[in-house]
């Protein structure tokens, strides 16, 4: 499934709608270049858990544990990471095979250590259609969660688009 978002606002808004969604022992794959919004997906993926504290990056600490939400949430960031052994030392299968909802920045780097099944989200800037235009694409996800985003039925509390499907027709409402 392939979303447009056009602001920070909608890829958040589209993180929180699959915070919400998340159920015990998935995991999020998450991969995309420096600076295109993966932070910013991941503070709105905490925030439908109902994680309210500050969510950042970490990147020297590898994982992240918020437990405040209707799951345990970690969060991982391996960009830094300089080999699997650093995964092994923080005993990341008590993570993947745990109870929570892992999220991982730059998966990519550790692909040897998933499990078969995940859900991916990879971002992409397309600046040619503006500054904070992403193209979102998700892999993984069940039948009802794809066709919630697509029909729009859950829209955050501010009532803004969750996101925009690249297949909508925005002169009908996003409606298809």
């Amino acid at each position: 499934m392939i979303i447009e978002t056009t602001n920070t606002r909608e890829t958040r808004a589209l993180g929180e709608f699959l915070g919400s969604q998340a159920r015990p022992g998935q995991i999020y794959t998450m991969v995309g270049d420096l600076g295109v919004g993966k932070t910013v997906f991941t503070q709105g993926f905490a925030r439908g858990l109902g994680i309210r504290e500050a969510v950042n990056s970490p990147t020297f600490t590898i994982v992240q544990v918020y437990e405040e939400g209707r799951l345990p949430f970690y969060h991982f960031d391996v960009y830094r990471i300089g080999d699997i052994e650093e995964m092994e030392e923080i005993g990341y299968d008590d993570y993947f095979f745990g109870e929570g909802v892992c999220l991982i920045e730059w998966a990519d780097l550790i692909r040897e250590l998933l499990p078969e099944h995940v859900i991916s989200v990879k971002i992409e800037k397309e600046l040619e259609k503006g500054f904070d235009h992403r193209r979102i694409t998700l892999e993984g996800l069940d039948a009802e969660t794809e066709q919630k985003i697509k029909n729009r039925e859950n829209r955050p509390a501010d009532g803004s688009e969750i996101c925009r499907d690249d297949a909508a027709d925005v002169s009908e409402g996003g409606k298809k």
